[in-house]
């Protein structure tokens, strides 16, 4: 679906990718509703949107809050006129520990923000995004979605139900006007932990290695993911560490696995 003139809902459009997805958006046409749950962060994406800031609404809303999302389509076409497609970016990442160390009170709140929140923006949509003659469903996963990350465990089986849904979706959809994308984004350099409320104690020799660790910018992941949704694209990678690890854990998902617990291990505590 090309996006020019289209009525697109972001979440998480306050910082990070959603940010940037917003700002691409707009500079390519697009009318956009911004929802995040930080009202100080949506002024900043309104603030850097210059001139292009008439074409954006700003939508303060708790993502896992199933009565507000409702109410959330008819507050987006009263502003804009109609939806045409939504991007469901906004996402949270658990504290680095292994899941025996790990409280349901954490465990809820990342299955909420990850799974729930994804699932009541689509339910909500659906029925108004069915009605225009073609619309598009980007949900973004995560490479934690396909590959096993250790101290990311319940991060990563929620982006992985928003891996299956989504697929499962594309083919429910399929003989309707509306294209359906997963995205998989591998090590982008975003405030996700921060954001999260996680707090990443890297010593020295670890915290060196972090420094020198390649990550796409989110403008850059932004323009892929918008790219994708252009080309109505089944499934999209982010990043050349997503594509690789795409490509072994295709090969042999044990090799990637225990590639990727050598190189996570030392974020554990013991």
């Amino acid at each position: 679906m090309k996006v020019q003139n289209k009525v697109i809902v972001v979440t998480g459009g306050g910082s990070g990718i959603g940010r940037e997805l917003v700002l691409h958006l707009l500079s390519k046409g697009a009318a956009i509703a911004a929802v995040d749950i930080n009202k100080a962060a949506l002024q900043e994406t309104v603030d850097l949107a210059g001139d292009k800031m008439g074409t954006l609404s700003i939508h303060v809303v708790d993502i896992t809050d199933k009565e507000r999302v409702e109410a959330l389509p008819e507050q987006v076409i009263a502003r804009h006129g109609a939806v045409d497609g939504i991007i469901n970016n906004a996402g949270i990442i658990q504290p680095f520990v292994r899941v025996q160390n790990l409280d349901f009170a954490a465990i809820e709140k990342v299955m909420s923000v990850n799974f729930y929140g994804m699932l009541y923006m689509t339910k909500a949509f659906l029925p108004h995004l069915l009605q225009r003659p073609e619309a598009h469903i980007i949900n973004i996963s995560s490479m934690g979605g396909f590959l096993p990350v250790p101290g990311q465990t319940i991060y990563g089986a929620a982006k992985a139900a928003v891996k299956l849904f989504t697929e499962g979706l594309h083919s429910e959809l399929t003989n309707t006007g509306i294209r359906v994308t997963v995205v998989f984004p591998g090590a982008i350099g975003t405030n996700i932990a921060a954001n999260s409320g996680v707090v990443i104690d890297l010593g020295s020799d670890q915290a060196g290695a972090q420094s020198t660790m390649k990550t796409m910018a989110p403008a850059k992941a932004a323009q892929r993911i918008v790219a994708g949704m252009e080309k109505n694209q089944y499934r999209v990678l982010v990043g050349s560490d997503a594509a690789f690890m795409d490509f072994i854990y295709r090969l042999s998902p044990e090799r990637a696995a225990n590639f990727i617990f050598k190189q996570m291990q030392s974020l554990l505590p013991e």
